[in-house]
């Protein structure tokens, strides 16, 4: 007869205290600004969190399409040895619409949550906490 290895309880802690290593990262409430020509939607992004490689353990930046373009871009230079996933499709006609611009929220969200979830990228991308923590992010000083 085998013997069956001593299970320990978990405790309180370990069972509803936070995660060894947590990240979450949502995109939300989308804002068109601007007038005619001139408009644009940004969005808000959301991080919660506990890992080292991110200065903050909240944060809430808001952001527009163009940017996470630039964003990716220097991602793609930066970390050769990661494949970047697309962005959403850019759109030209009805941008505006509620459901567009759901559905670009909705890839906007799931692109980030893979590049920031990659563990080559939090630890070796200086652009990546930045670009999600930083309000003041600048896209010409990367």
């Amino acid at each position: 007869m085998q013997a069956v290895p001593e299970s320990r309880q978990q405790t309180f802690e370990e069972i509803y205290g936070p995660p060894e290593n947590f990240l979450e990262i949502e995109v939300r409430n989308p804002q068109t600004h601007g007038t005619s020509r001139n408009m644009y939607t940004s969005y808000e992004i959301v991080c919660r969190t506990n890992i080292p490689a991110f200065k903050l353990k909240q944060s809430v930046v808001r952001r527009r399409y163009s940017d996470f373009e630039y964003f990716r871009d220097i991602l793609e230079r930066e970390s050769t040895r990661v494949t970047i996933p697309p962005l959403p499709g850019k759109v030209f006609t009805n941008r505006f619409s509620d459901d567009v611009i759901e559905h670009r929220r909705e890839g906007l969200q799931r692109f980030l949550q893979i590049v920031a979830g990659h563990p080559l990228l939090q630890t070796g991308s200086k652009v990546l906490a930045s670009f999600i923590q930083d309000p003041n992010w600048d896209r010409n000083a990367w």
